[in-house]
């Protein structure tokens, strides 16, 4: 009896031992208790932020959903960008179900401007040691820059500055102030940095609660953040992040391609040699090449500067430009349309982007606009007046050649509408017809061609 009792008791533990690790197998916990961690989707953001950069994030956040990612490390080194996409990317980390953390890094880079704003929406922020970020202050291209102490103001006038430049500060303000309210970090310093362009380093911005850690590197920021809640779109999360897998998400060829596009100088080539490749068509119907290409970078400057913010005058004084210095090869204008053409496209192209659309110096430089003008007046005044005063010569080949050259009439029969005979032109005879009587020995000259009938009048007249 005894025997069977402790037969049945060491069965009895053997099963339990089975299920217990079992059960501890299913949960992936072993004999920690802990789950595997999830993957975590390193992306890469350098230089300044365009379409580019929202691409190549929305193609890190799908990937990261797709692979069930416990957290997104955005690695930011930019000195600023476009204000639309950098909003397109700040409302794609407050969307995101994943919880994302900006890392200021490597040592020596910087989040300027936009990336200021990018840090300050991310769930948590971390710097590297030798970073800085700040300067958030809206940039106008072309006019002086916003004071950061501003003077006096006058009678009549409210606190600091023009209208449009408080508006636009007191709006990059209240967004900055949102953000940082959001995710608790320090919102007085963030006004601080848009209003007088205030910069940290990498100690001072964890000391003034404007990021949240400091970290030497991917490896050591997954560490420190291991075990943080974090609230997301879709609620909280407690990161379990030693350990986990990197998934680095490089640039594709796509978001390589936007961002060369949509850089300002290659825009505006692009633009110019589509209107030139168009206009060599018209003039020279038939060469196929120059309408083809010229068709390809017009469609692909205009797509490029389509997501950039334009300046309606700037466009409008390159167009002006472009039609004064093609008016000039037809019209005389002794040179006026010419210079006048060359200034306004200079000024088009420099005032051709809206300073309100970027907080970076957006704007094609001068060695490229200069270029462009010398272009202009060299294909303009050169090679396309010499189209035209080509066509303007007289025909010396084919059948045109024959209009205007005089002959003599060998044999004419007289018959309806001055009858019908042949002439000698160029060493040649034939047949010609006339609207009055012709004798032989008549000199005539050739008014038109009828496929192998010339149509003649005497010297000094005209057939009707």
């Amino acid at each position: 009896m005894r025997l069977r009792l402790a037969s049945i008791l060491g069965l009895l533990c053997v099963i339990g031992s089975v299920a217990l690790s079992f059960a501890q197998s299913q949960s992936g916990g072993g004999m920690s208790g802990r789950a595997e961690p999830a993957p975590v989707v390193v992306v890469d953001v350098k230089g300044a932020i365009g379409v580019g950069t929202v691409y190549l994030i929305d193609e890190a956040f799908a990937q990261a959903r797709a692979a069930r990612a416990g957290l997104i490390v955005l690695r930011l080194d930019t000195p600023g960008g476009l204000v639309t996409a950098t909003r397109d990317i700040i409302q794609a980390i407050l969307a995101s179900p994943v919880p994302v953390v900006v890392f200021i890094a490597p040592s020596g880079a910087r989040a300027a401007s936009a990336g200021t704003y990018i840090s300050y929406a991310a769930h948590l922020a971390a710097m590297a040691p030798g970073t800085h970020l700040g300067a958030a202050t809206p940039v106008q291209i072309g006019a002086p820059p916003i004071s950061p102490q501003p003077e006096k103001p006058k009678e009549g006038e409210g606190a600091g500055g023009g209208a449009m430049e408080r508006k636009i500060t007191n709006d990059a303000v209240a967004y900055l102030r949102s953000l940082a309210q959001m995710r608790g970090r320090n919102a007085d310093w963030a006004e601080k940095a848009v209003r007088e362009a205030a910069t940290l380093t990498a100690e001072e911005a964890e000391r003034e609660r404007v990021v949240d850690l400091l970290a030497t590197s991917v490896a050591d920021l997954l560490d420190r953040v291991d075990g943080r809640r974090v609230r997301t779109s879709d609620g909280e999360h407690i990161l379990a992040t030693r350990h986990a897998q990197l998934v680095v998400v490089e640039q594709g060829w796509k978001a390589r391609v936007l961002a060369i596009l949509t850089e300002p100088n290659v825009a505006f080539i692009l633009l110019m040699i589509g209107v030139y490749g168009i206009i060599f068509e018209f003039m020279s119907p038939g060469h196929i090449a120059p309408g083809v290409v010229g068709a390809i970078c017009l469609v692909v400057g205009l797509m490029a500067l389509s997501v950039m913010p334009l300046n309606l005058a700037g466009v409008a004084l390159l167009v002006a430009g472009l039609a004064m210095m093609v008016a000039e090869v037809f019209l005389a204008g002794f040179g006026v349309l010419g210079v006048g053409g060359a200034v306004a496209f200079l000024l088009g192209g420099l005032f051709l982007f809206d300073p309100a659309g970027a907080d970076i110096d957006l704007s094609v430089a001068w060695p490229v606009l200069i270029a462009a003008v010398a272009t202009n007046a060299l294909l303009l005044f050169g090679l396309v007046g010499m189209i035209m005063r080509v066509r303007r010569r007289k025909v010396v080949t084919g059948a045109e050649q024959m209009i205007g050259l005089e002959g003599e009439v060998l044999d004419w029969q007289a018959g309806e509408q001055g009858g019908r005979g042949h002439i000698r032109v160029h060493g040649e005879i034939w047949s010609a017809r006339a609207s009055q009587p012709l004798g032989a020995g008549t000199r005539v000259r050739v008014d038109r061609r009828d496929g192998l009938t010339l149509h003649v009048g005497r010297i000094g007249e005209k057939t009707q």
